[in-house]
């Protein structure tokens, strides 16, 4: 796989996430993947989101030092902010495929990163929206991507 992947929020909260080790394995696996191709694209939202997440609703979660620790390194990926711009793309998103727009900013902000794929649980696998696909990490595994 050479194609840039934008990871969703839910896919970094289930790494910790004991309660469900074979979904926290399906991360672990996708995100050493990531991390060793260099292909990892997420954005502000992203980390906000999985800032709050780990430290407020997972249980057990992580202390805030640990969580700004992983959000500090996830930073190396280049993480879009939600500008005027990608906010625009996502009302567009939003209008053509009757997502939420939370879910419409994730697909923009994958947009302007220039991703192919989309990691996430939480749209339908294999769907196509405008070029990037939806996939789930715990329906396939990284090396079924093609480029």
């Amino acid at each position: 796989m050479t194609a840039p992947v934008f990871v969703d929020s839910n896919v970094l909260v289930y790494r910790h996430d004991t309660a469900d080790p074979e979904k926290q394995a399906g991360a672990e696996t996708w995100l050493a993947h990531l991390w060793r191709t260099r292909k990892g694209r997420l954005s502000t939202q992203v980390l906000q989101e999985f800032y709050v997440n780990v430290t407020q609703k997972l249980k057990p979660g992580l202390d805030r030092q640990a969580a700004r620790e992983e959000i500090r390194d996830l930073t190396t990926w280049g993480p879009v902010s939600v500008d005027a711009e990608v906010i625009e793309s996502a009302w567009a998103v939003q209008d053509r495929f009757g997502l939420s727009f939370w879910d419409s900013l994730i697909v923009a902000a994958a947009q302007a990163s220039g991703c192919r794929y989309l990691l996430t649980e939480d749209l339908q696998h294999g769907q196509d929206l405008d070029g990037i696909r939806v996939t789930n990490p715990f329906l396939e595994d990284p090396g079924t991507l093609a480029s």
